[in-house]
């Protein structure tokens, strides 16, 4: 990926910091131009200009993941998550609520700045943990959909017009249409409404349904 990256961290542990800080300045891909240890205090100098943010899962001030997320998203930038330890229903929070990728922090430095990359380039950063919780996750935010609802949804996300998808699943185009309308509606009813192709092929990758 050509050109830097400029990249924001809020976490409330300062040796992480101090060894991210450190461990940054030998990099010429990723540009640190601010820490924070809540995401009020991102917000309210440089770091909200980052193009990516590495936020921590759990904060001490008592904040709620997706709100972090949320906020984070709302300013421009978008979110890389990342915590010491997977916790299933806070981490599909968190991916619900907009973060573009799950990492622990027990990771090689190399794949974080592989992760920070396809960030910045507007995918998703997936992950093992990530799978885990998404595979482990029985939350409401998840509507419940039938099989062949799946296929046309993972087919239409994948780039394909809804003419193919149907081709694709043997049925007509109108049936195609029935069935994504139904998925609409059921990720509508869990408060994650997709309107759009775009919104339909993220709601795909939030949960785990394309590559």
């Amino acid at each position: 990926m050509a050109g830097l990256i400029d990249i924001a961290v809020v976490d409330d542990d300062r040796m992480l910091l101090e060894g991210m800080r450190s461990w940054l300045a030998g990099q010429d891909r990723l540009r640190l131009v601010a820490t924070a240890a809540t995401v009020g205090e991102l917000l309210g100098g440089p770091g909200r200009a980052a193009g990516v943010v590495l936020l921590d899962l759990m904060l001490r001030d008592g904040s709620q993941p997706e709100a972090n997320v949320r906020r984070v998203r709302e300013s421009g930038s978008r979110v890389l998550v990342i915590s010491t330890a997977a916790d299933r229903s806070r981490v599909v929070a968190a991916v619900a609520a907009g973060a573009d990728g799950y990492l622990t922090k027990d990771h090689a430095l190399e794949t974080l700045v592989e992760a920070v990359e396809t960030v910045a380039a507007g995918g998703t950063a997936h992950s093992p943990e990530l799978a885990f919780a998404w595979v482990g996750d029985t939350g409401p935010e998840r509507p419940r959909l039938a099989p062949r609802e799946r296929q046309v949804l993972r087919d239409y996300a994948s780039g394909l017009t809804l003419k193919a998808t149907a081709r694709r699943a043997g049925i007509t185009v109108n049936t195609a249409k029935h069935y994504l309308d139904q998925v609409k509606e059921k990720y509508r009813q869990v408060g994650r409404p997709a309107c759009t192709k775009i919104e339909l092929a993220r709601r795909a990758r939030e949960d785990g349904l394309t590559d």
